[in-house]
Formats: C-alpha cells, structure tokens, sequence
C-alpha cells in the first residue's frame, strides 16, 4: 500500500506564511506528477499547484501566483508547498495528490500505477 500524509498545517495570521509537507511511503518505484489541491466549506474542491516529476515543470492557479510555490525532493518522496502573504481566502483543508508506481507484488514482480490522495491538513488564516 502507498499512503500520503499531509503535515505542516495550522493557524496563520493575514500576511503569514506556512510550509505545508507531504510524504509519501510504500512500495513506491517512482512518483510521477504530484499536486496540491484545496477545499473550503461550502466550496468544491480545487487544484492549487501542480509539480512534473522533475520539480522543473510547476502550475499554479491564478489566485496563488506569485504568493505559494510548490516543490519537491525525490530522495525523500515528499513535496512542499510554501505559502507566503497569507489570506483569509487561503482558509481551507489542504490535500496532497500524487501519481505513483508501485510494487504491487513481489512474485511474480507486478507494478501498477494509481492516483492517491492524502488526508488534507487544515489551514486556517485569520486574525
């Protein structure tokens, strides 16, 4: 089994910043693209960022530009999404979602590739 866990969430005043970490652990033989992504109350879930397995082809949505920047470090398995010059706005549970090849068995040697999703951490900006 792969999982995902978001950690690094919290309470944040109007122009703050936060560091937000997700790890990934498994049998995992490579993680392709990974991604951000965001829901509040009320609202429908939406992508925040996204990261090529590289870490040198980066998406961001509109709203985040310039403000959050998302990366990643291969050896660890775990990518990042810093967010500066906070908002009530950016109030929300933040998810982590990775395209990821595993080892689905070891005999014989299978691998499958599949999306999973992290639990979400929440962020809440506020004064």
């Amino acid at each position: 089994q792969v999982q995902l866990v978001e950690s690094g969430g919290g309470l944040a005043q109007p122009g703050g910043s936060l560091r937000l970490s997700c790890a990934a652990s498994g049998s995992i033989v490579s993680i392709n693209a990974m991604a951000w992504y965001r829901q509040a109350p009320g609202k429908e879930r939406e992508l925040v960022a996204t990261i090529a397995s590289s870490g040198g082809d980066t998406h961001y949505v509109d709203s985040v530009k310039g403000r959050f920047t998302i990366s990643r470090d291969n050896a660890k398995n775990t990518a990042y999404l810093q967010m500066n010059s906070l908002k009530p706005e950016d109030t929300a549970v933040y998810y982590c979602n990775a395209e990821v090849t595993k080892t689905l068995r070891t005999i014989p040697l299978t691998f499958r590739t599949e999306t999973y999703w992290g639990q979400g951490t929440q962020v809440t900006v506020s004064s």
